[in-house]
Formats: structure tokens, C-alpha cells, sequence
């Protein structure tokens, strides 16, 4: 894997935390990688117009790429999170391919939430964002709408809100609201049962295929301006 330069991290109950990305290694990393054969996270400079560096998350096949951040004094279990993101591709096959761009856990609950993630539907003829879940008693999901078109080549403001109060996943692009991808305890794309979030400690950003032999073959995505926190940064 390439060598991932690290950030240092700080408290969540404050304020929100961006995440710089310098060019020198932090003696405190602000994270963890996780990736499968093939796979590489690499800081480069940046290419949106923006100042500063970014990371590029290249994958092949249904291969993945995260950093993991640390949730740690997270008031409420709940947080919001903004990154720019540019995908520079989405799957065109098979059909139903899947993909997850972030993901938070707990490790008193097997259910993961993934607030930023889609779905080629075939039906459609497209690929689309959609909120999704796996592992828990709602089974696994992805709540994807039409109204969320997920392009390649283009960079966007995307931000998410988990509220904890009603198990409550709310996201936005460039700054507005798309209501609807948001789930509840009683509203989302799985079983009957209530979804349930898990006590957060962990979040990964990054990017994950699920279905082999995808076309094409490999993926590029490219964050920055990562910021987490229990209040909006906004973008």
C-alpha cells in the first residue's frame, strides 16, 4: 500500500474536526487505513482549484480503500461529516453493483450505517446515492433514489448527519438537503424491524465495490476537506 500521510486528531466534543492532510507523517495519525490487495491510498496534490493536498483512493475489481477515524467523546452518539468528493468512475455492471463511501460502527452492535453510498440500478439505467445498512436486525440495504444521481468526473460537496435521537441519517449535497434519502428508526429500505444505530466509535471514508468483475475494472475517488464533528460544518 502506499504510504498515507497522517493528520492529528482531536477531541469531538468541541468543535468539528477538519482533517489537514499535510505532506509530513503526524507522530498522533488522526486514523488507520484499511484496504485489499490492489488497493492504495495516496496523498496528492490538489486538482479541484482548492488549496492544499488530497487523498486518492484507488481500487480494483471489488476491492476497498478507507482511512478510519477514531469517534472518540461524541456527544449524543450522534456527528456530522463533510468532505468534497469526486468520483471518477461508478459501475456500469452487474447490475445491482453496490458501493459504499463511508461507513460507521460501534463495537457493542454488528449493524453498520453507511450514510454515503449507492447503487447501479439497471431499471434506471443509472447509478444513484442511497443510504444503506448491513449486518443488523433491518438486514442489508441501500435506500437509493432516483433523485440523487451519483456522476463521475465532478466534485461535490457531500455531508451527512447522524442523529441519534431517532436513528435519523439526513444528506446533502453542495450544501442542500436531499430529504429524500433520509431514514429513521421507522422509515428505511430494510425489514420491519426498528433501525437502530450502534454507539459510534469508528468511521471510515474511503471507497468499497462489493460485486466482482465490475466494469470497469478499477476505481479512483479523491476526498478533501474532510471535516467531522458533532455540529455542521457546512461547506
Amino acid at each position: 500500500m502506499a504510504i498515507l500521510r497522517k493528520a492529528a486528531t482531536a477531541s469531538l466534543a468541541l468543535t468539528a474536526v477538519l482533517f489537514a492532510i499535510p505532506p509530513t507523517a503526524s507522530a498522533s495519525p488522526a486514523w488507520t487505513t484499511e484496504t485489499s490487495a490492489g488497493s492504495t491510498i495516496t496523498v496528492v496534490p490538489s486538482t479541484s482549484g482548492r488549496p492544499g493536498k488530497e487523498l486518492l483512493f484507488h481500487t480494483e475489481g471489488n476491492g476497498k480503500a478507507f482511512v478510519v477515524l477514531p469517534l472518540k467523546y461524541l456527544p449524543g452518539n450522534s456527528l456530522w461529516a463533510r468532505a468534497r468528493v469526486k468520483l471518477g468512475a461508478v459501475p456500469l455492471s452487474p447490475d445491482w453493483a453496490h458501493w459504499t463511501l463511508a461507513e460507521a460502527s460501534g463495537s457493542d452492535s454488528p449493524t453498520l450505517v453507511r450514510p454515503l453510498g449507492g447503487q447501479y440500478a439497471p431499471t434506471d439505467k443509472g447509478n444513484f446515492y442511497g443510504v444503506g445498512s448491513d449486518l443488523g436486525v433491518t438486514g442489508d440495504w441501500t435506500n437509493w433514489r432516483t433523485s440523487a444521481p451519483a456522476a463521475a468526473g465532478v466534485w461535490q460537496c457531500l455531508e451527512f448527519h447522524l442523529d441519534a435521537s431517532d436513528n435519523k441519517v439526513t444528506v446533502y449535497f453542495d450544501g442542500v438537503e436531499n430529504p429524500d434519502l433520509t431514514v429513521s428508526t421507522k422509515n428505511h429500505g430494510g425489514t420491519a424491524d426498528d433501525f437502530v444505530f450502534p454507539t459510534f466509535d469508528k468511521l471510515k471514508l474511503g471507497w468499497q465495490l462489493y460485486q466482482a468483475n465490475p466494469s470497469p475494472s478499477s476505481y479512483d475517488v479523491r476526498m478533501a476537506d474532510i471535516a467531522v464533528g458533532p455540529r455542521r460544518t457546512g461547506c
